[in-house]
């Protein structure tokens, strides 16, 4: 199967169309496509099925929960498939089926292991500032990010080790399951653990992983998975140079 992938488009402040690829069989939108919502009106009647995972930004100075199934709503009316914890298997023009299996999976802080976690945490505070956003009444502060993030995490490993009718299966988060995903021109630092999760161990579970968040584009391997990012964040800041937004990754049978 063909995909098209795009991410971080970021359209309540860039200026960018999207385009079908003519060879792709699916778009994947990887989340912080747009905080306002409105842009989404731009996938409506695409030329094939649209599947969404949220971003963080989807859910800014919003309560997580009341948006996320508002989201949801809004996105169906314009004819996307949102997965938040979900998983849909679709067949490609072959018949060969592939298992998407998406959540947001928000980050729990533990990139750098246990110990780094305090350092993490006290570094994840200032994007959860900048969201603005709530939860059960409360500030969705980093405790409240870790405690759904480590709910994310339950599902997404259980959901991984399910075998079924597919011929391979592809994850897709909006936070990276690795710290090799971590931005080059930033490397390794406390506030890293805001954009990439240690999911290493549940990386077998797919033949491909699709993530956005950071504002780079990635290609590499892990094992037998392929990481794959294509996020065109801001324009001002040059991370969209070299952005191609046509560019098609194919999923091969297991």
């Amino acid at each position: 199967m063909k995909l098209q992938l795009l991410s971080d488009l970021h359209l309540e402040t860039e200026a960018f169309e999207p385009v079908p690829a003519p060879s792709a069989e699916l778009l994947i939108l990887a989340g912080d496509i747009d905080t306002t919502w409105r842009s989404f009106e731009l996938f409506r009647g695409w030329p094939v099925p649209v599947l969404f995972v949220p971003g963080n930004h989807e859910y800014d100075r919003r309560d997580v929960d009341e948006a996320r199934e508002a989201l949801r709503a809004h996105v169906k009316a314009v004819g996307l498939r949102m997965l938040d914890d979900e998983s849909v298997v679709m067949a490609d023009a072959q018949g060969r089926r592939v298992r998407f299996v998406g959540c947001t999976r928000w980050c729990d802080f533990d990139a750098f292991g246990p110990s780094g976690r305090d350092r993490a945490m006290r570094a994840g505070g200032y994007f959860q500032n900048v969201m603005q956003s709530t939860r059960h009444g409360e500030p969705f502060g980093v405790e409240a990010v870790r405690e759904l993030a480590l709910e994310q995490r339950a599902w997404l490993a259980d959901e991984l080790q399910r075998t079924g009718d597919w011929d391979a299966t592809v994850a897709i988060t909006h936070f990276a399951p690795s710290l090799k995903s971590a931005d080059p021109r930033y490397g390794r630092e406390p506030g890293t653990a805001s954009f990439c999760n240690d999911d290493e161990d549940l990386l077998p579970g797919a033949s491909l992983w699709i993530h956005g968040h950071l504002h780079c584009r990635h290609d590499y391997r892990i094992g037998d998975t392929r990481i794959v990012s294509n996020a065109r964040g801001h324009t001002k800041r040059g991370e969209a140079d070299g952005f191609n937004g046509q560019r098609v990754f194919e999923v091969l049978p297991a």
